[in-house]
């Protein structure tokens, strides 16, 4: 039987803060255009975290099923790789949390629309359903669209412009156009994050035919690939910035910028795609210490 330990290693709890940023990115662009909701960006928060776990376990599942974590993986072992949660246990796990993201998700959904439109209110159920179809397919099920290469997609629509723009939308029943570009700026280094982890893997998974982007393109232009998403992402933001400036308290994300430059640097010296492993984590806290600084400035911009 799995042990508390095992599912908290299923959940791979160093991903929940690039789930979180794109969620705290959408609440103080709120705060910002004077729109912010409590109760929804709580609500958002609990979602996004189940659906990230679920992510995290339909992953584990979908790539043991496939034969890609195996022993000559890069990466940390997985829990039903190790047999530390069995085939039936986790389909168990995917039910319990699938049904909670449910639950929450139509709250959150409720809490943000019922009120001034139905419409909207089936609307983003409809995103949410499709958010957890996304999760599930991206690695599990026959035809999952992380084995041909339409992983970076994904991440780029569910980690940055849906939870972005979908959580403003929640708090300030509008649609505020400038938000696009901070969204952006999330889906970028969301993406980022997805690119290193398929960098890692890059041989393991061409052996076990996931054809991820870096095994399409290779391991040079993966890293300009890689350059490219922090860049862009970047760029999006100090244009919003420029913008819709307030205040210079607006630019205390820039604070962030010798944390992707270091790390980028040093991506491009390594030649060991092991060694590349401790920068996910890297990139998904330095994302998060980014959005904390961006919402602070909007904060203290207004008040």
């Amino acid at each position: 039987m799995a042990t508390a330990k095992s599912w908290v290693k299923a959940a791979r709890l160093r991903t929940l803060p690039l789930a979180l940023s794109g969620i705290l990115m959408g609440c103080g662009l709120a705060w910002f255009y004077g729109s912010f909701n409590l109760h929804v960006c709580i609500l958002a928060i609990i979602t996004a975290t189940l659906i990230q776990v679920f992510s995290n376990f339909a992953n584990d599942f979908g790539d043991n099923q496939r034969g890609t974590d195996n022993e000559f993986r890069l990466g940390p072992t997985r829990t039903m790789q190790s047999g530390e949660i069995s085939h039936s246990e986790m389909k168990k796990g995917m039910t319990i949390i699938g049904g909670l993201s449910l639950i929450f998700g139509i709250w959150l959904v409720y809490a943000g629309t019922w009120e001034f439109s139905k419409t909207a209110f089936f609307s983003f159920i409809g995103l949410g359903v499709l958010s957890l179809i996304a999760a599930y397919f991206y690695t599990a099920g026959k035809k999952s669209y992380g084995y041909v290469g339409l992983g970076d997609l994904a991440v780029f629509l569910f980690f940055g412009l849906l939870p972005v723009i979908g959580v403003f939308y929640l708090s300030a029943a509008y649609f505020e156009k400038a938000i696009v570009l901070p969204a952006l700026s999330m889906g970028f280094f969301s993406t980022g994050v997805l690119n290193l982890n398929n960098m890692r893997d890059l041989d393991n998974d061409q052996k076990s035919g996931k054809i991820t982007l870096p095994v399409r393109i290779g391991a040079r232009n993966s890293r300009i690939y890689h350059t490219a998403m922090i860049l862009w992402g970047w760029l999006s933001v100090i244009i919003f910035t420029l913008h819709q400036q307030e205040s210079t308290w607006q630019w205390l994300f820039l604070l962030t910028l010798p944390l992707f430059i270091k790390d980028l640097a040093n991506i491009h010296r390594i030649n060991e795609e092991q060694k590349l492993d401790p920068f996910l984590k890297k990139l998904a806290l330095s994302t998060l210490a980014f959005t904390l600084l961006f919402c602070l400035g909007l904060i203290l911009a207004v008040l």
